[in-house]
């Protein structure tokens, strides 16, 4: 059984920076995608980011370009999001998932079946 940790959430001012971590353990994972989701109160879950662990293929939702970095650590077994130029509408609890469907998008979080239990991050103005 795959186990999959998250870390670094906090509460950080507009314009701030944080970068989540989210560590692997237990079983290997069968699909080279693994994705960053979020979740607002009352809102549904959203894609931030994925990547494919060997190809080093990314994606990332549109708006969120060139504010967020994920990257993989083979080393260390772990997954980061680093996220800049935090926005209040950024706040929101932040899930790590892996084992990815084949030839579903690494966007759709009904796609992986293997998640973390969270972190909560919150940006105030």
């Amino acid at each position: 059984q795959v186990r999959l940790t998250e870390s670094g959430g906090d509460s950080v001012q507009a314009g701030g920076s944080l970068k989540l971590s989210c560590q692997i353990s237990g079983d290997s994972l069968r699909s080279c995608w693994m994705a960053w989701f979020r979740q607002a109160p009352g809102k549904e879950r959203e894609p931030v980011a994925g990547i494919c662990r060997s190809s080093g293929s990314r994606g990332y939702a549109g708006s969120l370009q060139g504010r967020f970095t994920i990257s993989h650590d083979k080393a260390q077994n772990s997954m980061s999001l680093e996220m800049n130029r935090l926005k209040p509408e950024d706040t929101a609890v932040y899930y790590c998932a892996a084992d990815k469907i084949d030839g579903r998008g690494w966007d759709e979080y009904r796609a992986y079946n293997t998640w973390g239990q969270g972190t909560q991050v919150t940006v105030s103005s």
